[in-house]
């Protein structure tokens, strides 16, 4: 597997509904509950306030995902600052891993979100996703003190936030 596509897609789409089930499956696996309970809805990511892609391999099958959603005055959380994007589903199934194609998903994220005006990129991720956190730290993403955690799982102690200024 040397190739991947991306194509824009929204978040229902059944190539990405498929996708999620495996990820909140590996999720509830590595931390032994029931998975990612963040409430996500399709148009979160409808341009131009976010995207949604997904990744296909040279034989047109699904392999990853990844997506942003943007912040603004009425979806403002704590943490969260005017003009952030937020990562969500960064994914990539197992069997594609380790060829680079997370960080092709990531780098076209963050050059979308730039491209809508977003000015930083946020995330949240957990300790037992060490490849996701190197992912991240490799790619000039920034640890989040623990006072100025944001997102569904700030409050636990495995949640690690980064953030990334797009300017």
């Amino acid at each position: 597997m040397t190739c991947m596509k991306l194509v824009t897609a929204r978040f229902d789409h059944p190539d990405a509904r498929k996708l999620n089930d495996r990820v909140q499956a590996e999720y509830a696996e590595r931390y032994e509950d029931e998975g990612d309970l963040t409430p996500l809805a399709p148009e979160m990511f409808d341009p131009p306030a976010g995207l949604y892609v997904l990744a296909y391999d040279d034989g047109g099958v699904p392999i990853g995902t990844g997506g942003w959603r943007s912040h603004d005055e009425t979806s403002l959380g704590e943490g969260y600052a005017l003009g952030d994007a937020e990562i969500k589903r960064m994914y990539i199934v197992p069997e594609a891993r380790g060829h680079g194609f997370s960080r092709l998903i990531l780098a076209h994220l963050e050059e979308t979100a730039r491209a809508a005006g977003r000015r930083r990129m946020v995330l949240e991720t957990g300790t037992k996703q060490p490849e996701a956190i190197q992912l991240y730290e490799s790619s000039g993403y920034a640890l989040v003190p623990e006072g100025g955690k944001f997102g569904y799982y700030r409050f636990h102690t495995s949640s690690r936030c980064y953030t990334k200024p797009l300017a």
